[in-house]
């Protein structure tokens, strides 16, 4: 687990959603659970966004902010420029007079922080001594770059984000505040944690909730804020947007999404490109869309639209007294890697022992089965998690069990068309082996009375015993109608060999009744005539005999 993301244990459906948005695969599932392999993870919000069953929870921070303020201390709220996209605001002024009612000492955009850093970006340029800058301001990209993406990191700048130049810059005016970030990001909780100049961060839907609990919302201002140049950052091309880019020599470059990202690096790394300044951010849409922003659920160009009416092409007037350059190092997600032998045994486990029935599907959350049989060898997967092999599994299962059994088993629509028949229920018929009888009407078969009747009813049928005439077969048979599947199913047992000896033995006692009864009237002549010359009563005698026809009978 994460200690910026986790998860709510419960909520999990092994649905592989996560899997597949997450961008690095740092998700391992266990005991039918999902969980954040911390030290591979970007903490890019994907499977938080994507978990349609909100099992992904961001580490509340809401109480270290409450306490800072109950301190006494001075707190000091430094708010993403994202801000204007994320809540019904027309400036920055009702923003700060709403966070000193919930007890900060006072407020600053974040911006401020984005023209110091976007000076020094510019800096880099002129000196000459960087052919190739990539913008650090985003956290996951920092750390995408570092752990997957060595080859890249020469040419990271240095540089600290707008957050942490903001907040020191705070600081710097103010020793003894405490400084809280506000922004619609995750990865900014483990950059504070990290270089420890900000020392805490909210997330938009963080404030948006204590709002509620507080009961107070944002007020009307008509204070008229000019445009500043740094408040392009949170939209694609923001922080070249804010730059002087005229004849400096260099392209300019904006990408954002992590995939994009990825592909962006995997060029540098191969070194295919040179006087650029490459601005890269982790969300598809720039910040505005970021995964702790609640506007990421309306309409992004309407985001983007706000960014632009308010910002301008004025300055901030700051500088930092403190360096403006972070340590940045070579991290490595350190996975172990296996063999090719290892791989070929894996997805041979998942009946895949050809390229052909490697579907690459990513039903799984993969990308292609040999992805996955990796992450089966490195303990983030299980083969169970190949649906398509699951599916198989079962229905190579299921047609066993079906076409062993001696019972004569189809299965209707309810149209009672024939959907599945087994072998046993083609001997019954006497069809030949082999036939295909999917998709034909069942009343070629049978008469369709009793099933229509269960559907009509919902009354099932339970061991219905009954002549087949045109088959010369005796049968018992259970009629079962599935509802929520619209299907019906029969199981149909043969008992005419039983029927038949039952018959059989019906003959017998008949006739061993007839055959009784005939030496009962003899025996009785004969006794009438000893007791005649005995004197003796027949009716004790005739009682006894009759007892023995009746046992005979029964």
């Amino acid at each position: 687990m994460s200690d910026f993301l986790g998860l709510r244990r419960s909520n999990c459906k092994n649905c592989y959603k996560c899997i597949r948005h997450c961008p690095v695969k740092s998700i391992k599932f266990s005991d039918n659970q999902a969980h954040i392999v911390s030290n591979e993870c970007i903490l890019c919000g994907e499977c938080f966004v994507n978990c349609p069953q909100n099992a992904k929870v961001i580490r509340d921070d809401l109480p270290q902010v409450k306490e800072l303020i109950a301190s006494g201390r001075p707190v000091i709220a430094s708010v993403a420029p994202s801000f204007i996209s994320e809540f019904g605001v027309s400036n920055f002024s009702q923003v700060c007079k709403l966070l000193q009612k919930l007890g900060f000492t006072s407020a600053e955009e974040t911006a401020i922080g984005a023209g110091i850093v976007k000076n020094r970006y510019q800096e880099m340029i002129r000196d000459g001594n960087h052919p190739l800058i990539i913008s650090s301001c985003c956290h996951t990209i920092n750390t995408l770059i570092q752990k997957y993406y060595p080859g890249a990191l020469p040419y990271l700048a240095d540089v600290l984000s707008p957050m942490l130049a903001h907040c020191q810059l705070i600081k710097e005016k103010n020793p003894d505040a405490a400084t809280v970030f506000i922004g619609p990001c995750i990865s900014k909780k483990e950059e504070a944690s990290i270089y420890g100049i900000c020392d805490v961060v909210l997330t938009f839907e963080d404030l948006e909730r204590w709002m509620e609990e507080e009961k107070v919302d944002f007020e009307p201002d008509d204070t008229d804020e000019s445009g500043k140049r740094p408040r392009f950052f949170p939209i694609p091309g923001g922080i070249i947007a804010s730059m002087d880019t005229e004849n400096t020599g260099y392209e300019y470059i904006a990408v954002d999404g992590v995939e994009n990202c990825k592909a962006a690096l995997a060029e540098i790394a191969a070194g295919h490109l040179t006087n650029c300044f490459v601005e890269m951010n982790a969300c598809q849409g720039g910040c505005i869309n970021g995964p702790a922003a609640s506007s990421r659920r309306r309409s992004a160009l309407a985001g983007t639209v706000k960014v632009r009416s308010f910002a301008g092409m004025e300055e901030y007037d700051a500088k930092l007294k403190a360096p403006l350059e972070k340590k940045m190092d070579y991290i490595g997600a350190h996975n172990r890697m296996p063999g090719e032998s290892t791989i070929k045994e894996i997805l041979a486990k998942m009946g895949k022992t050809s390229p052909e029935q490697e579907l690459n599907c990513g039903s799984c959350g993969y990308n292609t089965c040999r992805e996955k049989a990796i992450a089966v060898y490195q303990g983030k997967a299980d083969l169970s998690m190949c649906l398509p092999f699951l599916k198989e599994k079962a229905e190579n299962f299921s047609d066993k069990v079906i076409n062993n059994t001696p019972n004569a088993i189809f299965v209707m629509d309810e149209d009672l068309n024939i959907q599945q028949i087994n072998q046993a229920a083609l001997n019954l018929f006497n069809i030949p082996a082999g036939s295909n009888l999917k998709g034909t009407p069942l009343v070629r078969l049978l008469n369709p009375v009793d099933y229509l009747t269960v559907m009509t009813t919902g009354r099932n049928v339970r061991e219905k015993k009954y002549y087949l005439a045109e088959y010369k077969k005796y049968v018992s048979e259970t009629i079962i109608y599935e509802k929520e599947y619209h299907m019906l199913f029969s199981i149909m047992r043969d008992i005419t060999e039983a029927e038949n000896k039952s018959a059989q033995q019906d003959e017998l006692r008949r006739e061993t009744v007839e055959i009784t009864d005939q030496v009962i009237e003899k025996q009785m002549r004969v006794v009438q005539e000893i007791a005649s010359l005995l004197g003796e009563t027949t009716a004790e005698t005739k009682i006894a005999l009759t007892k023995l026809k009746e046992t005979i009978q029964k």
